[in-house]
Order: structure tokens, then C-alpha cells, then sequence
């Protein structure tokens, strides 16, 4: 590992762990599809490297803030979660080593419909969805989790057609990536996935995640909630877009 790789994933990290506290969610987003992009580590490493930074993330973000949660809803997220995750991580053994181009096909789509799911936002419902909602949309996010670290958009979806508050929301969507990356980091160790690089890149990326949260907490940005969108999409769709376009060019 050069320093110039090392300093470019610390970059990518920083920016990540700040945009992940000021809007609930995008660290994985960006440093999958970043790193991917410029081919920094295998994705299977990133990945790993992923769920680490987002419990550091979480651990930062999210004490004091967990009271007005419901946590039924959450729990029933979580009870779809945690099996979904173990099958994503197994599939993306199966699709490292013999379909790296389509995984990473999927992952700019992933990253490119996170974009526009910012845009296309959905109708707010008058009333909280079902438990069974909760939980199929904890299915479909943990097997993202699984396979990139990333448990975004179905969770992200799901949250924002609740009648809830933006503040409970973003909380409540970091708190169910915190339980993914939990339970992804848990498997891989069980498994021995993790190796020395994913402990390098993590002892750095780490306390750089730390600071900028804090930083996020303290200073966050003065956007609008619809200005915080627009940069966003622009961000995920040119982040997804290109690693589509490297792949099938």
C-alpha cells in the first residue's frame, strides 16, 4: 500500500464520515464507490473497512439521541437485517472472484439509484408503515450491507415515507447501519476476512471518521435541507455513473 493510496482513502473518508452525520447516511455510498473507482482495494476489502467506519460513525453520532426512536419499528428493521447481511457477504465471496465486473456494475447502480432516490423522494404517508414493511426492507438492506457495506436505499426509503421528523429519521438510519455494519464485521471475523490491509486501512480511517462527525455535530453545514439533497445526487449519480461507464468501457 503507496502513501499516495493510503492518503487518498483517508481523503475519501473524511468527506464521506462528514456527509454521512449532516444528512444520515452516505459513508459507504461514496468511499465504495470512490475507492472502486479509482481502484484503490479490492472491494471485498473496502467493504469490510466500510462497516468498521460506520460503527465509529455510529458510536459518535449517536449518543443522547436514541429516546424518541420507536424502537418496535426498529426492531422489526433489524430482525430482517441481520440474516440478509450473512447471505450478502457470502454472495459477494462467490462474485469476487468470478464476476468482479458485474459486482461492480451493481454497486454503481446501487450508489447511482441512492442519488436519485434523493430526488424522487416519496409521498409521505399520514401513518407509520407496517412492521412487515419494517422488516422486508431490513431484508433488502441487509443484503446490500452484505455485499458492499452499504445498506442505503431500501432502509433510506422506507424511513423517509414515515410521518416522522428529519432529525428522527436520520438517527434511526444511522442506528440500523450501525446494527448491518455490527453484524458484518461480527461474520467476517467468524469467517478470518479480516486481514492485515483492512486493519491498516481501518487504524486510519478510523479516528478521521471520529473528528469529522464531531465536526459534523458541531458545525454542520448552512444548506437547506433541499440544497443538502441537490449535492447529494450530483455526488452519488457522478460517483455511480463512472464506475458503470469504466465497467462496460
Amino acid at each position: 500500500m503507496t502513501p499516495e493510496v493510503l492518503l487518498s482513502f483517508i481523503a475519501i473518508a473524511a468527506i464521506a464520515g462528514y456527509f454521512q452525520t449532516v444528512t444520515g447516511f452516505g459513508l459507504g455510498m461514496i468511499v465504495m464507490g470512490a475507492t472502486s473507482g479509482l481502484d484503490v482495494a479490492p472491494v471485498a476489502s473496502v467493504a469490510a473497512v466500510v462497516s468498521l467506519m460506520m460503527l465509529a460513525n455510529s458510536a459518535v453520532a449517536l449518543p443522547g439521541k436514541l429516546k424518541h426512536l420507536d424502537m418496535a419499528v426498529i426492531g422489526a428493521t433489524v430482525l430482517g437485517i441481520l440474516p440478509a447481511t450473512v447471505v450478502g457477504v457470502l454472495l459477494l465471496d462467490v462474485m469476487s472472484g468470478s464476476a468482479e465486473s458485474v459486482l461492480r456494475i451493481a454497486l454503481g447502480l446501487l450508489v447511482g439509484y441512492g442519488g436519485l432516490s434523493l430526488v424522487l423522494r416519496p409521498r409521505q404517508r399520514e401513518t407509520l408503515s407496517s412492521r412487515g414493511s419494517f422488516f422486508l426492507s431490513g431484508v433488502f438492506s441487509g443484503l446490500f450491507g452484505g455485499l458492499f457495506g452499504i445498506a442505503g436505499p431500501p432502509v433510506i426509503y422506507q424511513c423517509y415515507r414515515q410521518p416522522l421528523p428529519p432529525v428522527a429519521i436520520r438517527n434511526m438510519l444511522i442506528l440500523m447501519f450501525a446494527c448491518t455494519s455490527g453484524m458484518r464485521t461480527l461474520f467476517v471475523a467468524a469467517t478470518g476476512g479480516l486481514d492485515l490491509e483492512i486493519f491498516v486501512l481501518t487504524a486510519w480511517a478510523i479516528p478521521v471518521v471520529a473528528l469529522v462527525t464531531y465536526a459534523g455535530r458541531r458545525w454542520p453545514p448552512r444548506l437547506s435541507p433541499l440544497a443538502m439533497r441537490r449535492v447529494a445526487f450530483v455526488t452519488l449519480i457522478v460517483i455511480g455513473g463512472g464506475l458503470i461507464a469504466t465497467e462496460l468501457v
